[in-house]
């Protein structure tokens, strides 16, 4: 491991927390930019402050900070924290700048805080409409902001990006990115490069075509937008990049969006002035439908390089090729320079959902290395000649039977961030081990503005036994991975109770800081793995830390609140009836000994169930329409994830007539639970109803057996 000398960073750390921001020299500037821009070029020089999403343009996620360390970490206390007051995912990674902290919560709504205290700034409210959530996949989530020149960078779930005053949060301007007809969204967290303000979008199962756009920070002009999959040949091209995509698609593609959207990971190099971009799924999954003579459909699932001033073109790699399964490359990406062979490449990683881990050089974007770094079956590996995975015929599951496998559409690595630390040479990997059941839907009907997948989601449904359902939950894993890329090989691992766990801090002091999905902040030793400390957050942890001098003292921050798209769909899996959503901001340092209050909670056992007959053929329609239409927010076999009503809970179960309001008519729409009359029929709604009361029929039958439990069975 290539730990260095402790005493002399002690020095250097030292010296960063006395100096003015520890940043580059006034005047400084990148080339091309301003002085703004060198400040966010030079935040590899500012530890003391968080300037962008993964800190600095490298997205490395590594703080040289290590006033906190190995031998210190037992004495970190929380100093203050801060009620977000929603009831969502926490997905962000918050921002320190000049001494205020920028946070985002669910909705797209964003909280400056004073880095010392805690106490609030100010908070702005972009009041996105409550039914919008329904377009998005994986909840009511945002990933932060960006910072630049003064001002504050956010991305709205309905699709706008807002520039706000960063002293005041006064709206400088607000633009529309999308095209407001389709089921756009935006969680991710922007970036500004070159003074243009960076931000993509989601969409991926809903029908959409991706692209990402660069806006001018100072006044909101679009500068420029490049596509990520082609649209409709007949009107044209947008750049010679689209037409190559063309080539490798087939069908009428363009009807049904393309997918690709860029949600989520981007970095940048400075010295080769290249932009990075992760690209998503297919739209639909299933590529029988979406391109049917096959093809490797360009850019899906790539990591595509290009210039930050025009958004040109300049290389792609594609990791999974005719992407069927979900496979998103969108998940973090980290340059860093590092020696291979007897010689320092400047590399680019990601360990995207198919479960490979990837090496590439960022100059060229050649392979230099993939190998799994958690089981993988859809493939036997990556030829390193043609950069290509060499699949497995089985995991075509459109062209013949249906396939369990790993990884699963959650991935082996999902959105939560991953860190490099220069100091032991290893990434570390918030990882997991999810098996599925891929498999064909022949009647598949595209529905605009509704999930679409092209597979059989019906097939995801629990069995009613409680005993394999039980046995099932063993399969569902999570662990926090330390991987040598330059070896290709695991260093060490730590297991947890479940998937679904934060996004990862390394630092300086030989730490590594997770949150868990069982309501846990930890610190482990960087080189080992070893557990040295851990606080109780009351809740289940998704985002990713971040560290940050003030007055000569190190801050460790998180924001905490349990969510996603795991928790939404799997609530069988979670357990999250002892998993609420408390959704905080929780700020430690040495020497602090505040507590949280006291969680004032209790789960909710299941009450009686209506006691009518289930019809068998109503109850059969009904587990079909509702796991086409109602468990990507309700839940696998309307068992809930905790953040939006477990079905089985409901009393309009109780009336038809109820029940019809809401689904059908949408008599909770304010709330964010859309009429459905555009694709269901009074008919499938009332079979939904039928299957969830058998399902909480069953959960009853088995919460009275069990009463010792304490809860509702899943």
């Amino acid at each position: 491991m290539r730990i260095r000398d402790r005493a002399r960073a002690g020095v250097a750390g030292a010296f960063c927390m006395m100096a003015v921001a520890c940043g580059v020299p006034q005047g400084e500037q990148a080339d091309g930019g301003t002085d703004a821009d060198a400040r966010l070029v030079g935040a590899v020089r500012a530890p003391g402050e968080w300037l962008s999403h993964g800190r600095t343009y490298a997205e490395q996620r590594h703080s040289p900070l290590d006033a906190i360390n190995m031998d210190t970490v037992p004495d970190l206390g929380l100093v203050w924290s801060f009620d977000l007051d929603t009831k969502r995912g926490i997905e962000a990674t918050p921002l320190m700048v000049d001494g205020t902290l920028y946070v985002t919560s669910a909705w797209s709504i964003v909280h400056a805080l004073d880095a010392r205290t805690g106490a609030l700034k100010w908070t702005y409210d972009p009041a996105v409409p409550r039914a919008w959530g329904q377009k998005a996949c994986c909840d009511a989530v945002n990933r932060g902001v960006a910072y630049h020149d003064g001002r504050v960078f956010v991305g709205t779930l309905d699709g706008r990006l807002v520039a706000l005053d960063a002293a005041t949060g006064a709206v400088a301007w607000d633009v529309n990115t999308i095209d407001r007809s389709k089921p756009y969204t935006i969680t991710g967290a922007p970036r500004v490069v070159k003074g243009r303000v960076l931000i993509g979008n989601g969409g991926g199962e809903y029908g959409v075509r991706g692209y990402l756009s660069a806006y001018d920070a100072a006044t909101g002009t679009l500068d420029w937008r490049f596509h990520t999959v082609p649209g409709n040949p007949a009107d044209g091209f947008e750049s010679d990049a689209m037409a190559m995509a063309a080539e490798t698609w087939t069908g009428e593609w363009w009807r049904l969006g393309g997918g690709g959207t860029v949600w989520d990971s981007m970095a940048y190099d400075p010295d080769l002035d290249l932009l990075y971009i992760g690209v998503g799924n297919g739209s639909p999954w299933n590529q029988s439908v979406r391109s049917p003579e096959g093809g490797d459909n360009l850019f899906l699932s790539s990591i595509v390089a290009l210039r930050p001033e025009t958004g040109a073109y300049v290389w792609h790699y594609q990791t999974t090729p005719g992407e069927t399964w979900d496979y998103t490359a969108t998940q973090h990406i980290i340059l860093a320079d590092m020696e291979i062979g007897g010689r320092v490449r400047k590399v680019l990683m990601q360990a995207p959902k198919n479960g490979f881990f990837y090496v590439l050089d960022r100059e060229t974007g050649a392979l230099i290395s993939a190998e799994p770094y958690v089981p993988v079956n859809w493939a036997t590996h990556v030829d390193t000649d043609t950069g290509r995975p060499v699949e497995v015929p089985e995991a075509r599951y459109y062209a013949g039977e249906p396939f369990v496998q790993v990884p699963s559409p959650f991935g082996g690595h999902n959105w939560h961030p991953m860190s490099y630390s220069p100091d032991s040479g290893l990434v570390y990997i918030p990882a997991m081990d999810i098996p599925y059941l891929y498999a064909h839907d022949p009647a598949y009907e595209a529905r605009p503005g509704f999930w679409n997948t092209g597979t059989n989601n019906t097939l995801a449904a629990l069995p009613d036994d409680a005993a394999v359902r039980a046995a099932m939950k063993t399969v569902v894993k999570g662990h926090l991975l330390a991987w040598d890329p330059a070896g290709q090989k695991p260093a060490w691992r730590v297991d947890h109770k479940g998937p679904w766990n934060g996004g990862v801090l390394s630092t300086g002091g030989n730490l590594v800081f997770q949150g868990t999905a069982d309501s846990r902040f930890v610190a482990y030793r960087a080189d080992t793995g070893d557990e040295l400390w851990s606080f109780p957050t009351q809740t289940g942890v998704v985002a990713a830390p971040m560290t940050y001098a003030l007055d000569g003292e190190q801050y460790v921050t998180v924001a905490v609140g349990w969510g996603g798209a795991f928790p939404l769909t799997t609530g069988a899996f979670t357990q999250a009836e002892s998993l609420p959503n408390v959704s905080r901001v929780l700020t430690f340092k040495l020497g602090a000994t505040g507590s949280l209050p006291p969680l004032d909670w209790t789960p909710l056992p299941l009450p009686e169930p209506p006691l009518e007959p289930a019809d068998g053929e109503q109850v059969t329609a009904g587990l079909a329409a509702y796991h086409a239409n109602c468990t990507f927010c309700h839940g696998i076999s309307a068992v809930g994830g905790g953040l939006i009503p477990d079905l089985r809970h409901s009393g309009a179960l109780h009336s038809a007539e109820l029940w019809q309001d809401v689904v059908i008519d949408g008599a909770l729409v304010e709330r964010g639970m859309i009429a459905f009359s555009d694709v269901l029929s009074a008919e499938d709604s009332e079979s939904i109803r039928a299957y969830v009361i058998a399902e909480a029929q069953r959960a009853w039958a088995l919460q009275q057996a069990e009463t010792h439990s304490g809860g509702p069975a899943p």
